[in-house]
């Protein structure tokens, strides 16, 4: 696909979901895999921890107590980011002219979703019908919120491991609901809208069809979903997981591809767990048509997941220097990363035999 000239010199990729650039140098990669070997993960965490204000029946933070759940529980966030329109938002706009110091009030709803009562569970030791339950919980937030007059957007997300800034290891994602569009996801939609039309047709239909015909950053498929390393990764590992068939969110979805997600989605962690042995962090959202004028031919829901780790479990890759004054930058080209995670087996670092129950 062109890339044979740029496999040893540094240039640059254009992600074109973004418009944004990153800096690809390989040649600083160009040696044996090095990675800092340490120990494999261990740790036993319990079923139930009387500590954990995520688990059922115990007292949160705010004040609230949990009901006995026994499957997918979704609440309001005791310390919600985003206000309710009606509670004390600041509503004044800046004074006129002010164009250098622009604000404006934002208002929305953030919700908790736990995936499972179970305190020890992660998506990659999930069965997949404890998988679906989380999807369907997504559906039906998604949905739900979005009929909302003064919601613009919905961004379901999971940050997994300290590392990410996550502070409690009870399996569970957010959901942010802005009465706005972000700006990442507001990017997508002008790029998305762009390429319907110049091209006439999906942007991303179109890319995974492409990564499908050229495999070198597929890491598995499946009857409904494509994992890739997309061409344009900025973190080590970073992944895409891309619906096969064109639909612009994700209650656009038959019975047959939830299930192939449900899979999917634990394919790839389990992959992630394996490469270093330890339960692998990172940040994972949902990427989907806004709730209003959103062009559903131009949207391609997707999923990304940004994993901070670089070459074992205690190392990361730092977005510093170069990266917070320039552009991204990595050594680790996205064929070779893609490479790393397709070797790996879908069988948890931790289970001693194929098939073994969670």
């Amino acid at each position: 696909m062109g890339l044979q000239p740029y496999k040893d010199i540094p240039h640059t990729r254009r992600n074109a979901l973004t418009g944004e650039w990153v800096l690809v140098s390989p040649h600083r990669a160009m040696r044996p895999w090095q990675g800092q070997q340490d120990a494999p993960d261990t740790t036993v965490m319990p079923a139930y921890d009387p500590q954990c204000y995520l688990c059922p029946g115990n007292l949160r933070t705010g004040g609230a107590r949990n009901p006995h759940y026994s499957g997918v529980f979704v609440f309001d966030n005791d310390f919600q980011a985003l206000k309710t329109p009606g509670s004390r938002t600041a509503q004044s706009p800046p004074r006129k002219n002010d164009d250098l110091f622009a604000a404006r009030p934002e208002t929305g709803i953030c919700r908790v979703v736990c995936y499972s009562p179970r305190h020890d569970l992660t998506m990659a030791r999930m069965q997949p019908a404890q998988a679906e339950a989380v999807i369907t919980a997504w559906q039906q937030e998604y949905a739900a919120l979005c009929s909302r007059q003064d919601i613009g957007y919905v961004q379901i997300f999971e940050n997994r491991g300290a590392m990410m800034g996550c502070s409690n290891p009870h399996p569970h994602g957010q959901i942010w609901a802005s009465s706005s569009v972000p700006h990442i996801a507001a990017q997508e939609d002008t790029m998305q809208r762009r390429h319907l039309q110049q091209h006439g047709g999906c942007l991303l239909c179109r890319y995974t069809a492409l990564e499908e015909e050229y495999k070198e950053r597929v890491v598995f498929s499946n009857d409904s979903f494509c994992a890739v390393v997309p061409y344009w990764a900025v973190w080590p590992f970073e992944t895409m997981l891309l619906p096969r068939r064109h639909a612009a969110d994700i209650t656009d979805m038959t019975p047959a591809e939830k299930t192939d997600l449900a899979h999917a989605l634990i394919r790839l962690t389990t992959r992630y767990d394996n490469l270093f042995r330890t339960p692998f962090p990172y940040s994972m959202g949902i990427h989907q048509q806004p709730c209003k004028g959103a062009s559903p031919q131009a949207w391609h829901y997707h999923f990304h997941f940004y994993p901070p780790l670089l070459r074992s479990a205690s190392v990361r890759k730092f977005m510093v220097g170069y990266e917070m004054l320039g552009s991204p930058q990595r050594d680790l080209t996205a064929e070779s990363a893609a490479d790393k995670l397709r070797a790996l087996s879908d069988v948890h670092y931790t289970d001693l035999r194929q098939g073994s129950a969670t």
